[in-house]
């Protein structure tokens, strides 16, 4: 009850770290925008690039993966060093960190497009460029929105820990990090309520019922009679 009411008073306008929570909220979705924005547009890249040119995956093949073993927090150092304390290390490390399941996720999608679809497109005449922009690439939807939908929940966790470490005034981690100093534990809980209810509108709510959607329309599994 009491984090209730001291979520309600921060909702009213109650300052936090020097700033309203909407300000908190604000700079936070900010961040987690541009990381994303950052990583769908270098991971859908690189799965389209890799599914139409050998030559590039033989090159490039290992780099999602070995992005995948790399934990989100070991960024840190890196990001300090690139971009100081600030705002641009912490769009970093959520670019780096969801950029990997964004990328397996367009490339798997590609790849796994059944061969008869594709064969099948062959036949009416399709050349590469319809069949690849017509055919793989709207086929692989269900795919790459697993992808986008792990590299969104992946980077909104990741934001909060870069806001702890390398924040500078404002943001959801900062102001949880920042309540130590004072004890108020009931902000720290109200900033966790915010985080989970943003993360789960956004990750289960809008891009969950996105990816059902597009698995029923595009998916080629069917009832049979």
């Amino acid at each position: 009850m009491q984090t209730c009411r001291r979520l309600f008073e921060l909702l009213a306008g109650a300052p936090l770290s020097g700033h309203g929570i909407l300000t908190h909220v604000r700079a936070s979705l900010g961040r987690w925008l541009a990381g994303l924005g950052l990583a769908a547009t270098g991971g859908i890249a690189y799965g389209v690039l890799a599914a139409r040119f050998p030559l590039f995956e033989a090159a490039a093949g290992q780099i999602p993966r070995l992005f995948l073993l790399v934990p989100g927090l070991a960024w840190i150092p890196v990001a300090i060093l690139a971009f100081g304390i600030g705002p641009a290390a912490t769009v970093f490390m959520i670019a780096a960190t969801a950029f990997a399941p964004i990328a397996v996720g367009v490339l798997s999608g590609i790849r796994g497009v059944d061969p008869a679809l594709v064969r099948a497109a062959g036949m009416l005449g399709a050349g590469k460029n319809a069949l690849f922009f017509r055919v793989l690439l709207p086929a692989a939807l269900p795919m790459v929105l697993t992808g986008l939908r792990i590299g969104c929940g992946t980077g909104w966790r990741v934001l909060v820990a870069a806001e702890m470490v390398v924040g500078a005034g404002t943001g959801l981690g900062y102001s949880i990090i920042q309540a130590r100093w004072t004890l108020d534990y009931l902000s720290s809980f109200a900033c966790l309520v915010i985080i989970c209810a943003i993360g789960f509108f956004v990750e289960g709510v809008l891009l969950g019922r996105l990816e059902a959607v597009t698995v029923r329309r595009w998916s080629l599994d069917r009832e049979r009679p």
